[in-house]
């Protein structure tokens, strides 16, 4: 039996059903299998269904594929040992009683060079294929599905081709994880001179085994939600790719107006003297000098029935010279990342929408260059924000707080936001407080703390906690002449959660609602190239205010959390997020 019920996507082919019971009709063989088997799990049986191999038509776990390029599953060491054999292959090359036993060979000794540590590979079949090893386990501050090992495996092993498969095989909780990692490993973004010379579109065809107790077939819905999610992840990775003589603020713009244009939403746009006027000094101060002037937009989302607000605010800066207060030759490259913030909030705003969202959701995209020119703003200059409040600039390379604070403060008086949370390439001191791998979270609420930290390993966009103690860190910002600076007086004390309360300030540290801050300096790239970070991180976390059954699935918070269902009836604003 071959199940049809097939999701075309932009780039995956995702097939919904149980490969054990659906094998028969495969027809692109995979090059790569990153499998996630958890030990003592209920698979024996499974393995032997999918890997025996059988007469032709007596049942319906045999696999045939093209000779020399046949479907080899990998996972972790233990479970792949002596029940499980591979495929037969094609009735062209040799009878399946023979081809089964050479191959067994075959499979068995690729099995016995693999030990990972933490992961190993084995090209087979001069190439066309590879056998791929995960960690066999993870520490608590990791993800249980791997996925920076998936999306490092993918890049490496993945052999060539027009035309390329990968099977997938994990647990039910860790689909949405596995197919964000498996997108990080195709970016969309390349100039490069061979490629606009190809022909042939290449195609990666994704295919799905679920192992463990809840392993039933994936609803067509659920192929829809992890297409919006990859297609979100790819798309915040591409303009994060995209250099600044490209994606300037303008362009920017488009990607906005083109996610609304999809979504029935008109962006709310702020632009240039406009800002100045309305009071967004933040903003404007630090785009002015830049040949395209800075902006504020809004996507919103309101559906009948919305019990809370929630605004979502992007920092933007397309790239980041760091002012007058200059970058040196060796710190700028790179910069056009400094809009990865923004990028993740396009992307997981749009995959959201999609599919389908409960209550009021605001993106805020804080869109700027800090360029050097006449108009820069100069070190001592006092900028009045649109908080009210003004900063004297100490540091114009502390430039994404200014813009930032705009953006929080415009979400809590005019959106009436009761979640704000705002996402930024903000410090590299992130990078030394939480790692390559983790982003950094400071909230004034610390049942998100840890729902942020349980998000990330569900999701794979990893968070780890920063400090959050205003009363002892906060004066790292006093002036003599504002009411603050807007750069810490002392570097060595944790100045990646000082970035943050200078964002939090304006909108006060008493102030009731949930305010979350999430640093991605480091995670927001792996090398040269973009991650996608954060969309998936977002789609977990406000999960439970989703529609969509497994968004809230790998939610920490709503109907998953830790609230008992009582609880969650008396209070509709506890019922799903806060």
């Amino acid at each position: 039996m071959e199940d049809r019920s097939m999701l075309q996507l932009p780039l995956w082919l995702v097939r919904a059903e149980m490969f054990a019971a659906t094998v028969g009709g495969t027809r692109n063989p995979p090059d790569l299998l990153a499998c996630s088997l958890k030990p003592g799990s209920p698979t024996q049986a499974r393995h032997k269904a999918l890997f025996s191999p059988r007469a032709p038509g007596a049942g319906t776990a045999v696999t045939r594929a093209p000779c020399g390029a046949l479907p080899l599953p990998t996972g972790r060491r233990p479970r792949l040992g002596a029940e499980s054999r591979p495929p037969v292959p094609c009735r062209g090359c040799e009878g399946p009683q023979r081809g089964g036993a050479r191959f067994g060979r075959i499979w068995q000794s690729a099995l016995s060079t693999l030990n990972p540590n933490p992961t190993d590979s084995c090209p087979l079949y001069l190439n066309y294929a590879t056998v791929a090893a995960l960690p066999s386990r993870v520490s608590r501050h990791n993800s249980p599905s791997a996925a920076q090992f998936i999306t490092r495996l993918v890049r490496n092993c993945l052999p060539g081709g027009v035309n390329r498969c990968i099977v997938m095989v994990c647990e039910r909780s860790e689909v949405f994880a596995s197919a964000c990692a498996l997108a990080r490993a195709f970016p969309l973004f390349t100039h490069r001179s061979s490629a606009s010379r190809r022909t042939e579109k290449k195609t990666v065809t994704v295919e799905f085994f679920l192992v463990g107790q809840n392993n039933g077939p994936i609803e067509v819905a659920t192929l829809k939600c992890l297409a919006s999610a990859t297609e979100g992840v790819r798309l915040a990775a591409r303009i994060v790719d995209t250099p600044c003589n490209e994606m300037n603020t303008d362009n920017f713009l488009e990607e906005i107006k083109k996610v609304g244009k999809d979504l029935g939403i008109t962006p709310t746009i702020i632009r240039d003297e406009e800002l100045k006027e309305k009071g967004f000094g933040g903003i404007y101060g630090v785009g002015k000098a830049a040949l395209h002037p800075p902006a504020l937009a809004v996507l919103s989302h309101t559906p009948d029935g919305a019990t809370q607000t929630i605004a979502w605010v992007g920092k933007g800066i397309v790239y980041d010279t760091g002012g007058l207060s200059i970058k040196g030759k060796t710190t700028m490259p790179g910069m056009k990342r400094d809009c990865g913030g923004a990028a993740a909030i396009l992307g997981a705003f749009k995959a959201t929408v999609k599919q389908g969202f409960k209550d009021n959701l605001h993106a805020v995209f804080c869109l700027a260059e800090n360029a050097v020119g006449p108009r820069a703003t100069r070190p001592d200059d006092i900028h009045v924000l649109y908080s009210g409040k003004t900063v004297e600039i100490n540091n114009t390379d502390a430039e994404g707080r200014l813009i930032l604070a705009d953006g929080v403060a415009y979400a809590c008086k005019d959106l009436g936001a009761d979640i704000i949370l705002d996402m930024a390439t903000l410090t590299g001191a992130q990078g030394v407080a939480t790692g390559k791998y983790h982003a950094a979270v400071l909230t004034n609420n610390e049942e998100w703390e840890k729902a942020c930290v349980k998000a990330g390993r569900n999701c794979g966009d990893l968070v780890h906690p920063l400090v959050y103690c205003p009363e002892l860190h906060f004066s790292e910002f006093t002036s003599a002449v504002a009411d603050m600076k807007n750069s810490v007086a002392d570097r060595d004390n944790t100045p990646s959660s000082c970035a943050g309360l200078f964002i939090a300030s304006h909108i006060g540290f008493d102030w009731p609602g949930v305010w979350v801050h999430i640093d991605i300096a480091a995670p927001v790239h792996a090398g040269e190239r973009a991650t996608g970070y954060g969309v998936a991180l977002l789609l977990s976390l406000f999960g439970g205010a989703s529609e969509d059954p497994l968004l809230n699935m790998v939610s920490p918070l709503g109907c998953n959390g830790d609230s008992p269902p009582e609880d969650m009836e008396r209070d509709s604003k506890r019922r799903r997020l806060v």
